[in-house]
């Protein structure tokens, strides 16, 4: 691959995630500002002649990052890629919307994949996706990005790349449950093989392609975050295994485990559009406290049986 030229890359957002995208540019040459809003510096001196802009922040950030952005003039050629994975609990929409709507003339990139940032900051291998519905915008990101140990790559499904990396968190809650309770290899098989065609149910319905969710950003986020203990929405299901209240789990956790919004605003959806959630209806009570984890493998057993894909076209 052809590199490009160096580029000014801001990225906002301090967190794990921020800063271990910006070791991964800075390592390729690029020059890096990485803001936050505890920087001492202004967010306008921050993006002065900037290429790119990076949004890292969780999702109760985007859109006051938005407001702050909105008011600079960026001008149109400035790339804006987002790296949140979660769903606005206004407007239940994914932050690539709210990023296109206050910024219409802008080309706005997705990356998504399965990325443990305490993995990347350690220059273990990793590969990703960058998508847009303008290629070259994609492609530009796409270079920048990829190094010898993270390999990055394109597509043109932006909202289908979100989604698998949103959903998955979800699922993530529910696997640190069925390993906390030691249900086995069996049930965690099963779990997350029926968790996949949950996530494209909802996926297509809001206008994903279900092809996206068979690649890294979907599957393969998938197996990385429920099946690692470096995972916080794994760490969240296994503590609530454990009998630990909500409330004890998030006082020791570091960073914010976006699948608890995301479970809230999932279940929205799934309501208004009678979408069968099933895996999801059970993490939804057992985040409410409505149900102990045993219950919640109980109910998921006692389920209707159905055809495997049954409501899908795979």
């Amino acid at each position: 691959m052809v590199k490009s030229r160096a580029k000014i890359v801001t990225i906002i957002g301090g967190g794990v995630w921020g800063s271990a995208l910006a070791s991964l540019v800075t390592r390729e040459g690029h020059l890096v500002r990485l803001w936050s809003r505890r920087s001492s510096e202004n967010l306008e001196s921050a993006i002065v002649d900037v290429d790119i802009i990076l949004s890292a922040v969780s999702i109760k950030g985007v859109r006051p990052t938005i407001e702050k952005l909105q008011v600079l003039n960026l001008p149109k050629e400035v790339i804006l890629v987002t790296a949140t994975k979660g769903l606005d609990p206004l407007s239940t929409r994914t932050p690539s919307y709210l990023w296109q709507e206050a910024f219409l003339g802008h080309s706005i990139v997705v990356l998504s994949g399965p990325n443990l940032s305490k993995e990347i900051q350690k220059g273990l291998p990793a590969a990703t996706v960058v998508a847009c519905k303008n290629i070259l915008a994609a492609e530009t990101i796409q270079t920048i990005v990829s190094s010898e140990n993270f390999r990055v790559y394109v597509n043109s499904d932006p909202l289908g790349t979100e989604l698998g990396g949103t959903l998955k968190n979800v699922m993530a809650i529910a696997a640190g449950v069925c390993d906390g309770l030691q249900l086995g290899t069996n049930a965690k098989a099963g779990l997350l093989t029926r968790a996949l065609p949950e996530m494209i149910r909802i996926g297509t319905v809001l206008g994903a392609k279900a092809s996206t969710f068979f690649g890294l950003s979907g599957l393969g986020d998938l197996m990385a975050t429920c099946n690692s203990p470096l995972s916080r929405n794994y760490q969240v299901g296994y503590g609530l295994s454990q009998g630990k209240s909500l409330e004890q789990v998030l006082a020791t956790l570091e960073g914010t485990a976006e699948g608890i919004n995301t479970t809230q605003v999932l279940i929205k959806i799934a309501k208004k559009q009678a979408i069968y959630m099933p895996i999801s209806e059970q993490v939804y009570r057992l985040l409410k406290g409505e149900i102990t984890p045993q219950e919640a493998v109980k109910n998921l057993m006692e389920g209707e049986l159905k055809s495997e894909f049954q409501g899908l076209e795979i």
